[in-house]
């Protein structure tokens, strides 16, 4: 009986021990290191290796909705393919870009980021110019320390 008890407390203690001693999320290191990704994907002269760095920060199922233009937010096997795709058509459009986090909050596996954009450049579809002064704001859904769902919000 003692041995059976001691091997109760040694697993007791052992799973005490590895949970107390077990890395919690930094959360404000991560939307620091998000967004500062995001905003290298905006920025005049991005690069496709800014557009991967940010999206290594995605699950290769991500969903994506940015209302109007894309209402479903459904995670998908091609879904970190799609925004590549979508994201590299726009990359470098912008002549000029700045853009500041305004206020920040997370809890279990969800972030939520403000952040208020200035910009101008050429629409590549149309060749017209676009000026942009907007505030927009963006949830977040982790899974596994990557996003899998991103909602973007904007007037």
């Amino acid at each position: 009986m003692k041995g059976f008890m001691a091997v109760v407390f040694l697993t007791v203690f052992m799973s005490f021990n590895t949970t107390a001693t077990e890395v919690e999320f930094d959360y404000n290191q991560f939307i620091k290191t998000y967004f500062n990704a995001w905003k290298g994907t905006q920025k005049p002269n991005a690069t496709k290796e800014d557009l991967e760095r940010y999206l290594s920060l995605l699950t290769d199922d991500v969903g994506y909705q940015h209302l109007p233009y894309s209402n479903d937010d459904s995670r998908t096997p091609d879904g970190k393919t799609g925004l590549r795709k979508g994201m590299s058509y726009y990359l470098g459009m912008h002549d000029e870009y700045q853009v500041k986090l305004t206020n920040k909050s997370f809890g279990h596996n969800v972030i939520m980021i403000e952040f208020h954009t200035k910009s101008k450049g050429i629409h590549p579809d149309n060749n017209q110019m676009i000026v942009n002064d907007s505030s927009s704001f963006e949830v977040l859904e982790l899974d596994n320390g990557k996003v899998s769902v991103i909602r973007h919000y904007s007037k």
